[in-house]
């Protein structure tokens, strides 16, 4: 098999996320950058990295890094690449690209050169100047930085937060990615209770279930590199053998709650394509009556924040409403995201810890409350 210097996307703020996942995984010699995190892996790794990570964006193959201060650089630098020996006669040779800071700017210059020293590097073998491209896709991205070209494949195709479960989301979805992101930050497991008193289409639940039954959430999905012939098929049958063997019939309770019962209704279909509708009761109930006997608990949750309601002072009322129903919870701890900047002095309470997480290009910070007798108490005045 051969090595690869692999890249796992993420989302700005999930990456030391990613790198657990892949610590847990096994690998090792992991680097963290701004929004990737970069290891080394064979075509088993692609395969089973696509299959079992939960947090991040896609999976890249990195082709090559060198300067390229103008086009013929470029141009060059990526005729290098064996391309050849990486795309067949018939593959669908996809570019993208961007660039910050690089005195090549104009990406789409960028991409007809990347397209036409690829093709200049296929005519080595294939002696012709025309390719079909009617093949397995090979979607190829050249980003610049600081004047340094990086070669990237995606191996993935439409991005992991497509598990295969939510066709159809409420009102201003979270994606899977990033509602996983939050449960691996809460360091949830099973044994305790958690609650979403504002499940929406029940992404939060759904991804915390998975994990407590340790469903691979690329499991039941296919994947763009599938098509490849680096990658043979009895490689990802293996793959998802393993991860099938791997799941757990283990026994909790996870508390959804909504005060709308519309996406409720899509709530409960998703939970049970994703195969975890046995772990979840969901329940048509307003955040601010949710109540609970139980000791120890956790709530997260993404709560509207004018985002998804026009009128601020529906929000704030919320908030408010919320301080006054968890802070009751003196033994739970509590996990809030949102973009709502005055939501602390709304709440009624700082946050022990605050993180600051993108939901698509929205900025949002993921609030952390630990149990009142564990932690400092600051209430604003």
């Amino acid at each position: 098999m051969s090595k690869y210097t692999l890249i796992a996307s993420s989302t700005f703020g999930l990456e030391s996320v990613v790198a657990r996942e892949l610590e847990v995984l096994g690998y090792t010699g992991i680097t963290i950058e701004n929004g990737k995190v970069c290891f080394k892996g064979d075509e088993r790794d692609i395969a089973r990295c696509n299959i079992w990570l939960r947090t991040a964006d896609r999976l890249f193959i990195e082709i090559g890094k060198f300067r390229a201060t103008d086009f013929e650089e470029l141009f060059q630098g990526v005729l290098k690449v064996k391309w050849e020996e990486i795309v067949p006669f018939k593959g669908k040779m996809h570019v993208t690209g961007k660039s910050v800071k690089s005195r090549l700017f104009s990406v789409k210059d960028c991409q007809a050169v990347v397209k036409k020293a690829i093709i200049e590097s296929m005519k080595r073998k294939y002696k012709t100047s025309y390719f079909e491209e009617s093949g397995p896709i090979y979607k190829i991205d050249v980003s610049l930085l600081k004047d340094v070209a990086t070669l990237t494949i995606d191996t993935t195709g439409a991005g992991l937060h497509k598990r295969g479960y939510r066709e159809d989301a409420g009102e201003a979805p979270l994606r899977e990615t990033l509602a996983a992101g939050l449960v691996l930050l809460s360091r949830w497991n099973p044994s305790i209770v958690l609650a979403d008193p504002f499940c929406g289409s029940g992404t939060i639940p759904i991804e915390a279930a998975m994990i407590g039954k340790n469903i691979a959430p690329g499991l039941r999905r296919s994947f763009v590199s599938e098509g490849w012939h680096q990658i043979p098929k009895g490689i990802w049958d293996k793959e998802r053998h393993d991860a099938s063997n791997l799941m757990k019939n283990a026994s909790f309770r996870i508390l959804a709650s909504d005060a709308d019962h519309y996406v409720l209704r899509k709530a409960r279909i998703n939970a049970e394509k994703a195969g975890v509708s046995d772990c979840i009761a969901f329940q048509k109930l307003p955040a601010e009556r949710f109540r609970s006997g139980k000791s120890g608990g956790y709530i997260i949750c993404n709560p509207p924040y004018g985002e998804r309601m026009s009128d601020a002072s529906r929000v704030e009322k919320l908030y408010t409403h919320m301080g006054e129903v968890f802070l009751n919870l003196d033994s739970w701890s509590f996990f809030i995201f949102t973009a709502y900047n005055d939501f602390e002095r709304l709440f009624g309470r700082r946050a022990d810890k605050n993180r600051k997480l993108y939901n698509g290009n929205i900025k949002c910070y993921y609030y952390q409350y630990w149990p009142k007798k564990t932690r400092k108490t600051f209430t604003y005045g």
